[in-house]
């Protein structure tokens, strides 16, 4: 069996340094400190190995006016280019801290350090690369006006597009730099100041990342991090008014009743929230590739991604073989610690969350549901859940309609190309989707008919920085990735210019 707890005497030097330090919070530039702090914990053992500041709304009150304040004052005055540079040189910064973050955050959030290299360093180096080219790209037009009430003389009109201002980001422990990133590079691509609050499982990974802004030369009270245990946090920086827009990544509940306080102000929103995505194997799917990528895509990241394919459907003719060889990738998947290299899946990030997990899957079986594989709760102090198929399930089933977040996959099987698009969209959930088909006609019929923000052709969760991600129905409004996030940070001015006829 492999070892369950984390050894933090493997941690690096850096990351052991950063961890036996303070962890206030980031306000101005400088570290602020609050008059309560809150415990963090490791998934593996439920034991605190550090404090974090527990901010108050006076707190957050503070961060927004240092964005404030540097909106108005050097980074607002900063050209560009040169904000371009200075996003470069956080990238650069970002990848030689690689190991110190992917461990802090590894850590906290009990992913596996493979991940957190790749996605929470790596992608969000890539990512804010490719957002420093966009602010050097904001661009508006130019028209001949043609206005009938004014009639003399010649006018032209232009358009302008200015940062929105000050931006509130709250974001989730799933991907945790990773979605900060998300919501950071844009904003700094478009002019925009930010108030950014972590989840409170995982707020140090960026408290780090405001560090090494500064030393890239993005300055005070640019990047402010807020931390805090509880959503009064959040609250207080949704509703504050010198917040100009609000960014959020979370779960539907807490995204619907951001999105009220933020229309009663006339507020920006975007919110990507939860996801029940379906993959779908036709009768001709490439089962070599399909099988394990269906496998994976539920799997991968312990099941916590908002776009998980945590329903698959199967065309009759291949239902039993496909379930048959998921299932045997789940019974062979190695449970451990996230520090281990040898370990694909670590645990969740709370014994809460193990919890509800497992209130799922036994509300399916109540309701009638098979668990092939795992459903077991694993014994010991962290906060493991195993790897688990259920099958014969309905879409009134509980663990069918509500978004999981953890290592279950529900599968049923289909007949009909029509009886495939009915299941995938009988979710009140659309933010991501796969077919796996060979037929061009099918690939097109398909991606008009389902209702998702992102259709995948023969892979699972492909994201680039290139292309919106957003969702449909209860999984959002607004985008991230893409030029789109970066226009969404952005208000448009118009000017007419009237010029006297010439002799």
């Amino acid at each position: 069996m492999p070892r369950l707890e984390n050894d933090l005497s493997a941690l690096g030097t850096a990351a052991q340094a950063y961890l036996d330090r303070s962890h206030p919070m980031h306000i101005g530039g400088k570290a602020h400190a609050a008059a309560a702090s809150y415990d963090l914990s490791d998934p593996t053992t439920g034991q605190s190995f550090a404090r974090a500041a527990d901010a108050s709304a006076a707190d957050v009150d503070a961060a927004v006016r240092a964005a404030r304040a540097a909106l108005n004052g050097a980074w607002g005055r900063m050209r560009p280019n040169e904000r371009e540079l200075a996003m470069l040189r956080l990238a650069d910064l970002l990848e030689r801290h690689e190991t110190e973050i992917a461990e802090i955050e590894t850590l906290c959030s009990g992913r596996l350090l493979a991940n957190t290299r790749g996605v929470d360093v790596g992608y969000s180096a890539h990512f804010l690369r490719y957002m420093a080219g966009w602010a050097t790209k904001l661009e508006g037009q130019t028209a001949r006006l043609s206005i009938p009430y004014i009639p003399d003389g010649e006018m032209a009109g232009f358009t302008f597009r200015e940062p929105i201002g000050v931006v509130g980001a709250i974001v989730p422990w799933n991907v945790a730099l990773g979605i900060a990133v998300w919501k950071i590079a844009p904003a700094l691509a478009a002019g925009c100041t930010i108030v950014l609050k972590p989840a409170p499982q995982t707020p140090l990974s960026a408290l780090r990342f405001a560090e090494l802004a500064l030393e890239a030369g993005i300055p005070e009270g640019v990047i402010n991090i807020v931390t805090g245990s509880g959503a009064e946090t959040g609250i207080a920086l949704v509703r504050h008014p010198d917040v100009n827009m609000v960014t959020f990544t979370g779960s539907t509940p807490v995204g619907r009743q951001i999105a009220v306080d933020a229309a009663g102000a006339f507020k920006r929103c975007s919110l990507e929230l939860g996801g029940k995505s379906p993959v779908i194997l036709f009768q001709d799917a490439p089962l070599e590739r399909a099988i394990p990528a269906a496998a994976w895509a539920i799997f991968s990241n312990h099941g916590q991604n908002c776009c998980a394919g945590s329903r698959l459907y199967v065309h009759r003719s291949l239902y039993d073989q496909v379930i048959e060889g998921v299932a045997e990738i789940a019974r062979n998947i190695v449970i451990g610690s996230p520090l281990d290299p040898a370990t694909q899946m670590g645990p969740v990030v709370t014994r809460a969350q193990q919890r509800r997990i497992h209130d799922l899957i036994n509300a399916g079986t109540a309701e009638g549901a098979r668990v092939v594989v795992g459903g077991t709760p694993i014994e010991g102090p962290g906060s493991y859940v195993p790897p688990t198929v259920l099958t014969d399930v309905r879409s009134d089933m509980t663990p069918v309609r509500e978004e999981i977040f953890g290592p279950v996959l529900v599968a049923a099987s289909f007949d009909s190309d029509a009886e495939a698009l009915a299941l995938a969209n009988g979710s009140e959930f659309g933010l991501g989707a796969s077919i796996w088909t060979n037929d061009l006609g099918r690939v097109h019929h398909m991606t008009r008919k389902l209702e998702a923000g992102s259709i995948w052709v023969n892979v699972h969760n492909a994201l680039d920085v290139a292309l919106p991600f957003g969702g449909w129905k209860n999984s959002g409004m607004g985008a991230d990735l893409s030029e789109a996030a970066v226009l969404a940070h952005t208000k448009i001015k118009a000017s007419v210019h009237h010029y006297a006829e010439l002799p």
